[in-house]
């Protein structure tokens, strides 16, 4: 565990909660502020425990401002952007955000364990072996809230809940030219190359054909 002191009368503490329990019978403090985090790397954790001691210490400074008015101006330049994000990045933030979320209502998705269920898999570590098909690159998965789910229609119903064979050849079609996020967007999508349906609504029925859809995308990116 590491106690950072940014200011006399505020510290920081980064560590385990085993290790935050400890320090804190300890603590003589009048309050507390405790940030928890899942599913983070050590190295990304590590830079947001930085920058969190900074704000909060630039905050806690602020806040002691005499002045109601001062306080609150400084307050919000804080918490402000150096630069102010250009109308563009603005418009295609709010593209991206409705996107995602149409993917997320769209109820095409499924966690570790909605999948271990379904496919009678070990409850005991349900994420063990969709997440070894993913690495296999059998199955493919969006991260959300640190969550990873995956597409209900890249399982094979009849054959155990399985990855369908077809979603691997189109996770390697797209290698290198559309994410998780990028194929969850061209999956739904109506397709002209498919005569206006969608690529997962074929997967199982018409398995070559959205194979050649792929092909047909990539092809279409790269020359474009």
């Amino acid at each position: 565990m590491r106690v950072e002191a940014n200011h006399p009368s505020l510290s920081t503490l980064v560590g385990t909660p085993k290790e935050i329990r400890e320090c804190l019978k300890k603590s003589h403090a009048d309050r507390v502020l405790l940030v928890t985090l899942d599913h983070i790397k050590p190295s990304d954790f590590q830079v947001l425990a930085e920058n969190i001691a900074t704000v909060a210490s630039s905050m806690f400074e602020i806040l002691l401002e005499r002045h109601e008015q001062e306080t609150l101006e400084r307050l919000v330049e804080v918490l402000l952007p150096n630069t102010l994000p250009s109308p563009r990045l603005l418009k295609d933030a709010a593209t991206l955000m409705r996107a995602r979320k149409a993917v997320l209502a769209s109820g095409d998705w499924l966690s570790a364990a909605n999948i271990a269920n379904l496919a009678g898999l070990s409850t005991h570590n349900p994420s063990a072996q969709p997440n070894k098909w993913k690495k296999q690159g059998r199955i493919f998965a969006i991260s959300h809230g640190g969550v990873d789910y995956f597409p209900g229609y890249g399982l094979d119903r009849d054959g155990g809940f399985h990855p369908l064979k077809a979603l691997a050849k189109i996770i390697a079609i797209f290698a290198g030219h559309k994410d998780s996020w990028g194929m969850s967007y061209w999956f739904r999508s109506d397709s002209s190359f498919l005569g206006g349906k969608r690529p997962q609504d074929l997967l199982v029925s018409a398995p070559e054909r959205v194979i050649e859809a792929a092909v047909d995308e990539v092809r279409d990116v790269a020359h474009g």
